[in-house]
């Protein structure tokens, strides 16, 4: 089989063709959310109330789709996997348990392949949720809650390829998934969880993640001297030493520029006290690493002490935010 390329087809022409595209696509969007009612809360509340993992299935370009929106729904806090529907007819089916509730993707509702997942949930009472262009389709009827999209044509200029079909899909997966990740109140440190690898994870880090505590914490009494500061700064090799009081609070920090500041002869004969800078800045454990390093080039300082209730837990260097991906 041979395709005709036209000739001479110019880069305005393909152009227009990508903004048609983009402009179906857009008004099916808008359309989509226009027309989101009970539905999708009864959608929602099903995916939410399962006691095990939400099933994502399709065949085709459906299935790619479901793909996407069973791996975001695993990031964002609600167990969920993809079953393929000619393989759930092989012995797949297995994977489906009855605490688990399944979404069905397909735009005609007709899909044969889906057949025997339909029958497994309906014969052991597992929850179904339907994605589907047409209210009347077998799919569509079977389904507890069937979620409907706009008759919006394909943007495919034959009206064929699963194009604005299959973006409203994704669009109405994303926002099952979001709508379920504030309904549990999904944070930060919940998704981070589910991302440490890559810039996402990089993002997500805490002070705490990347301080330098316990026995590495360089700290010294207020009262201590000056030769007993600089051997510990020396020791710790992290340019600076936190002082604390006899309630064991950050009362100030020594660094490597208080001790050039101070360099006379009888710096050694002071205290800590005489030569630290008090109220320094400091930081919670829980903040995240990137607003320390902010903070960190705001003072034009290369560390600041960690603490919790005034107590000094760690201490957190530029260069290990820098070492760590966090700029």
């Amino acid at each position: 089989m041979t395709i005709d390329v036209r000739a001479g087809r110019s880069a305005a022409s393909d152009i227009a063709s990508a903004r048609r595209v983009l402009t179906t696509e857009a008004e099916a969007l808008t359309a989509l959310a226009q027309s989101l009612g009970d539905d999708f809360g009864q959608a929602v509340e099903r995916l939410a109330s399962a006691p095990g993992r939400v099933i994502v299935t399709g065949m085709g370009k459906s299935g790619h789709v479901a793909r996407k929106i069973a791996a975001t729904l695993a990031s964002t806090g609600r167990p969920a996997f993809f079953v393929h529907p000619g393989e759930a007819s092989h012995g797949d089916l297995g994977m489906i348990t009855a605490d688990d509730a399944v979404v069905a993707l397909s735009n005609s509702g007709e899909t044969s392949e889906l057949g025997d997942i339909v029958a497994y949930t309906r014969r052991f009472a597992i929850p179904l949720v339907a994605m589907t262009s047409r209210p009347g389709s077998a799919l569509a009827q079977a389904a507890d809650v069937a979620l409907i999209l706009p008759p919006i044509a394909e943007a495919c200029p034959m009206g064929l390829a699963p194009t604005t079909s299959t973006t409203m899909m994704l669009a109405l997966g994303d926002a099952l998934a979001v709508a379920l990740l504030e309904r549990k109140n999904f944070s930060a440190a919940d998704f981070k969880v589910f991302h440490p690898g890559g810039k996402l994870g990089t993002q997500l880090l805490k002070v705490g993640d990347l301080m330098h505590g316990g026995d590495s914490l360089p700290l010294v009494g207020s009262g201590a001297p000056m030769a007993e500061v600089i051997l510990v700064m020396t020791a710790k090799s992290l340019g600076c030493a936190g002082v604390v009081g006899t309630d064991g609070a950050l009362a100030g920090i020594i660094t490597d520029g208080d001790l050039r500041r101070h360099m006379r002869a009888d710096l050694l004969a002071l205290a800590a006290c005489d030569v630290m800078t008090k109220n320094p800045k400091t930081v919670p454990p829980n903040m995240l690493a990137a607003e320390a390093v902010r903070i960190m080039n705001a003072k034009s300082i290369t560390s600041v002490f960690v603490v919790e209730d005034r107590v000094p837990v760690g201490v957190v260097h530029v260069h290990d935010c820098l070492r760590a991906g966090v700029a």
